[in-house]
């Protein structure tokens, strides 16, 4: 391994740090589930995207589902958060890591009764804000979406369900 090519060209460094503070609210609501963008495909140049999850004590998370374009990693801040990784589930605790490159089979859960916090890092950044913020307004309208409904959601959103 060795360092990428340079991609700033310039001889002396620039002021464009982009600074969130851990008061700021969610962006999105799914359900109980509060999603804080703290970096986006947008604001990182298509570098990553990583996002603060806060699962409230009910029952959340995806079915096992892998992507063409992305890999996926997961940080638990605080609870239990169920991983899969394709093999098999650990129930994940404060510190626990789970990195899944592109085509990877995973989900994620809270199933603990409690709540959980975890960072979600995806490479590259690709927008999955417009993903997540249309299952946000499903959750929120109580709509109910057919088999082909979901299959298109899934295919606009590189997300492949197994």
């Amino acid at each position: 391994m060795s360092y990428p090519e340079a991609r700033y060209l310039d001889e002396a460094g620039e002021n464009s740090g982009i600074f969130r503070p851990a008061s700021a609210g969610p962006d999105l609501m799914i359900g109980e589930t509060a999603v804080h963008y703290l970096g986006t495909g947008a604001s990182t140049g298509g570098q990553f995207g990583l996002y603060r999850w806060e699962m409230g004590p009910k029952r959340s998370g995806p079915a096992p589902h892998f992507h063409r374009t992305i890999s996926e990693s997961f940080f638990v801040l605080s609870g239990t958060v169920r991983l899969f990784d394709g093999k098999g589930s650990t129930d994940a605790t404060e510190g626990d890591f789970l990195h899944v490159p592109a085509g990877g089979v995973h989900s994620f859960c809270n199933d603990s009764g409690e709540p959980a916090s975890m960072l979600i890092l995806f490479t590259p950044g690709a927008p999955r804000e417009a993903y997540f913020e249309e299952l946000g307004a499903i959750v929120a309208e109580g709509r109910r979406l057919s088999d082909a409904e979901w299959t298109d959601l899934y295919l606009r959103h590189d997300q492949y369900m197994v």
